[in-house]
């Protein structure tokens, strides 16, 4: 579980205190990166077309392949500031094509699941030294790979959980995190042991930037300059369907923040594993919210009257067949999670009828909790 966690007030686009939810305050700072001078629009639309491009998100067909590494070792190194990487390699079989090799480096990443306690198998962030170019990592440097957390009862399938929230922001907004399944040979260099799960691979916080004509800033607190009103709107609420107190954009946890070239900031949100629709057993709520579990739903984005809140919700309610039909769609997953996670997202629905459940799920009590 994790700890006593920590969160205070935040004001959208002005001033305020935060505190990310892994128990960690990120201090107010300003990303020298914002005053860079921005590429031509002929770069930028470059950077935009290779981004969108990259063939490891061109599909949604679950990607098969062997990773190998001294796994023992990998595994060992949990120091949360450490840049020390290690040796890999990926082996890929494409159809009737023989079997590729692709030489890569591999370490732990995280923060709750990086802990020994928490997580026996920590995730994982994969380096590729060379362009492997012709094979479907091309263009890529870096990638974060979820893993299974531990062996034992229904610990592999939370990862697989993940996914189909991903496919649902991409639902609602290209602005968002691509996201591709994979079914994974882990391979232990030292004993030969091959053990087979699914994992997760996240789109590379810069070729999502590149999609959206910006790039990644790291300002936080009362450096963050102007958030755009729709995207944090859209984000909040996002958070709000699926159950997720376990996020700050103030703080940068689980968000990242897309700056455009007329310096508006957009929040993209990642790490769904301490929602309620995927419901880990790990999972627990701020007790600061006064909630009793990840199930129960707590809006913390921005008090919004109802006409506002009404026209985002207009935008959950035209998708949501699309946004139920996700996890039709989905491999890997067991039927009953299919069944529970629609009836979990049912209820969001459910919940927001009419004046009174726009009211109560918004609006009552919106100004003496915190923000996001």
């Amino acid at each position: 579980m994790k700890g006593r966690l920590v969160l205070a007030w935040f004001v959208l686009a002005a001033a305020g205190l935060s505190a990310a939810q892994n128990g960690s305050t990120l201090a107010s700072k300003k990303d020298p990166k914002d005053e860079k001078t921005w590429p031509d629009a002929a770069a930028m639309e470059a950077s935009r077309l290779a981004a969108e491009r990259r063939p490891l998100f061109a599909t949604s067909e679950p990607l098969r392949f062997a990773l190998a590494a001294d796994f023992g070792q990998v595994q060992r190194d949990r120091d949360p500031g450490s840049e020390k990487n290690y040796p890999a390699s990926i082996v890929l079989s494409q159809g009737t094509s023989a079997e590729q090799t692709i030489a890569v480096r591999v370490r732990t990443r995280g923060h709750s699941r990086l802990k020994p306690d928490f997580c026996t198998f920590a995730p994982l962030r994969i380096f590729f030294p060379e362009n492997p170019k012709g094979t479907v990592f091309e263009g890529q440097k870096t990638l974060k790979l979820g893993v299974h957390c531990r062996d034992v009862g229904e610990y592999p399938e939370y990862t697989l959980r993940e996914y189909p929230v991903y496919r649902m922001f991409n639902v609602l907004t290209p602005n968002s995190f691509r996201a591709r399944l994979a079914e994974v040979s882990y391979v232990d260099s030292k004993s030969s042991k091959t053990t087979v799960r699914g994992g997760l691979f996240i789109e590379d916080d810069d070729d999502v930037a590149r999609r959206m004509g910006g790039r990644i800033s790291d300002s936080s607190g009362v450096n963050a300059g102007h958030l755009d009103f729709g995207m944090t709107t859209l984000t909040t609420m996002f958070e709000y369907l699926i159950g997720n107190t376990d996020v700050s954009i103030h703080s940068l946890h689980n968000i990242r923040i897309v700056i455009k070239p007329d310096g508006t900031r957009y929040p993209v949100p990642y790490d769904f594993d301490f929602s309620g629709v995927v419901d880990a057993p790990y999972s627990a709520p701020n007790p600061m919210l006064q909630i009793s579990t990840v199930r129960e739903r707590l809006y913390l984005g921005p008090c919004q009257s109802p006409a506002v809140l009404n026209v985002f919700l207009a935008r959950f309610r035209t998708a949501r067949e699309s946004l139920l039909s996700v996890y039709d769609t989905v491999p890997m997953l067991k039927p009953k999670y299919r069944t529970d996670a629609r009836n979990y997202l049912e209820e969001f629905y459910k919940k927001t009828e009419g004046t009174g459940g726009v009211k109560h799920a918004f609006i009552d009590g919106c100004g003496t909790r915190p923000y996001m």
